[in-house]
């Protein structure tokens, strides 16, 4: 994990706890198209002081992700998810079907 994506998490670097693995919880509510239908998603990221160890979507494991700068990407089933942690933003694809935008809220420790 980038020092920018654990700051935009609100992750203190220094702190004892940094050095055990620490899960951040995003609550987000995905728009999707062209349905207009909203879903809430959960997402659980797993880190320690080194990188993120997991993420969970909707207490899912995903079998892959990458970490691009501040950006979380990964997929679930047919959807790709693309997670901006410093924005707190959701964005996903079903290959071209329907599109999802939405905003995420850290929630509290």
């Amino acid at each position: 994990m980038t020092r920018a994506a654990a700051l935009a998490l609100g992750l203190a670097l220094t702190s004892p706890a940094w050095a055990a693995v620490q899960t951040v919880t995003l609550h987000c509510e995905a728009v999707y198209q062209p349905a207009r239908s909203t879903w809430s998603r959960v997402v659980d990221i797993d880190m320690d002081k080194q990188r993120i160890r997991a993420v969970r979507i909707d207490g899912v494991p995903v079998y892959t992700f990458a970490v691009n700068g501040t950006w979380i990407l990964t997929a679930l089933d047919n959807e790709r998810i693309q997670i901006d942690t410093t924005a707190q933003q959701w964005q996903s694809d079903f290959r071209g079907l329907a599109r999802a935008q939405g905003r995420c809220e850290r929630a509290p420790a």
